[in-house]
Parts: C-alpha cells; structure tokens; sequence
C-alpha cells in the first residue's frame, strides 16, 4: 500500500495562509542542510505522484532512496510548502509558471531536471471540432497568469484568435487584436475547468487535469500544443540551496532513467510525454 498523503482542500488553504503569514522571514539562505530522513515531494496526482509512485515502488529502494510522496490539487500550495521546508521537493510545475510564482511571491524555488510535458488541450462536450464554435461561444481558459497567457497562446496558434505581436505569458483577452467567432472566456481556476465543459462551449485544459477528468488529449483535444520546442516541460524543483541534497540527485537521475520513460511511454499513450 501506497504511503501517499493526499492533502484535502482544507489542509491546503490553510498551509497557504499559514505560508503568507511566515513568508517575510523567508530567505533562500536557509534551505535545510538536513539530508537524512526520508525525501518528501509534493506533486500533482496526475500524473505526477503516479510516476513518483511508479518509482517508489520499483526503483527507490536499490538506489537507496527513502521517497515519499505528498498529493496536492492546487498549483500554489506545492511551492509555498517547499519554500517553509514543509516538503524538500516538488514536481508540477515548468518554468514559466514557475518564474512568475517566484516574482509574485518573493519565493527561491529553482528547477533540478526537467521529466515530463503535458500538451494544454481545447475540449469541448459540445462540439466535435475547434471550427464548429459558433459566434458568441464562452471558452474557459485557467485564471493564473501563465496559464492562461498559454490557453491563448494555443488558441492563437490554431488561428481561433489573433495576439498581437510579442505578446508573452502575461498575456489576456485584451491582448486579442482578432476575435473572428466573438469568443468570450471565462477564466477559472485551472483544476476547474474540466468540471466546467457542461457549462461551457470549450475549455482550455492542462495536461494533467484533462487525464484526471478521464480526457485523452492525444485523441480527445479539439486543438493540442505541439511538443516541438515547447516550453513547459514539467519538472523536479527545490529551494534553492537544495539542488546537492543526494536524496534529489538520487530523485532526478531515477525520474530521467529508461525505465521511467518507458513507464510515461506505455502508461500515458502520448498524453504526456518525456523530455530526456
């Protein structure tokens, strides 16, 4: 049995809000040297914790790894709780989230090896293809700042919308200079948009919540992002001054190992796909 920890959505306000209360004496100066213990990481349940658990079971143990796994459903609480030390590790994030969670919150998190990418996806419980919106329809796009700026960012590549030129991943519908079907969108928390596709004519939705809510993006994604050159790999991180800590070293080498790949190849059928 599993010794994963699965965070209710309680736990989770409250570890924010005791974060914001503790944060100003934060600094990156005082990562824990203490490495003996047994490495905790908090991720994403999918697909996150499955490869971690994937590892734990098969191949921590012969790389003498110590591993626990700790679930959580937001995108915020993962780095709040590596930068108070409540976790050593995380991994559910890519680096423009993570830059801009760093800015926005005067957090020292920094990425170790990057694993994995999830395609974001257009879906919709409504329409077969992107080109059958009608006028007017509500897209839901995710509320966070890089997410959203990506939703769109997939949109604009698929000839939905037009963003004005050097647009970055801070961009908004008012960065939209062309709007042919008069779209309207509906920002959301990210976990929620799948939830919201009864509701809604299409959403835009991350990688893992789309296999959460038992969607394939490789077959199932109206439009999907291309893997080619993209940016958001999703990857292992620490506070920084941790990256040497032998329980991470051990992590990154065994998360970009064959037999992780081949367990995101064979369990993920291109949903998710490796970045080594």
């Amino acid at each position: 049995m599993r010794n994963t920890a699965k965070i209710t959505t309680a736990v989770l306000a409250a570890g924010a809000l005791t974060f914001g209360l503790t944060a100003c004496g934060s600094d990156s100066d005082s990562a824990s040297s203490d490495t003996s213990g047994p490495l905790v990481v908090a991720a994403s349940p999918t697909p996150h914790a499955e490869i971690l658990n994937y590892v734990k079971d098969n191949l921590a143990k012969k790389a003498g790894l110590d591993l626990e796994v700790k679930e959580f459903t937001d995108y915020v609480t993962p780095n709040t709780a590596t930068e108070d030390g409540s976790v050593t590790a995380n991994y559910f994030q890519n680096q423009p989230y993570l830059d801009d969670f760093n800015k926005k919150n005067g957090t020292h998190i920094v990425p170790v090896v990057t694993v994995h990418l999830e395609p974001l996806g257009l879906y919709s419980n409504k329409v077969k293809s992107a080109d059958a919106l009608k006028s007017g329809a509500t897209v839901a796009v995710p509320n966070d700042s890089v997410n959203e700026a990506r939703a769109l960012k997939l949109l604009d590549a698929n000839g939905i919308i037009t963003l004005k030129d050097g647009v970055g991943n801070e961009a908004t519908p008012s960065d939209i200079t062309k709007n042919p079907k008069n779209l309207k969108f509906k920002e959301l928390e990210a976990a929620q948009t799948p939830r919201s596709l009864d509701d809604v004519d299409a959403a835009v939705i991350n990688g893992n919540y789309a296999i959460e809510a038992d969607l394939s993006p490789a077959e199932d994604a109206l439009v999907l992002e291309s893997a080619t050159d993209n940016p958001y790999g999703n990857f292992l991180a620490v506070k920084d001054g941790n990256e040497d800590d032998p329980r991470v070293q051990k992590l990154a080498k065994l998360l970009t190992s064959a037999e992780v790949k081949k367990f995101i190849e064979d369990t993920y059928d291109g949903s998710v796909i490796p970045s080594f």
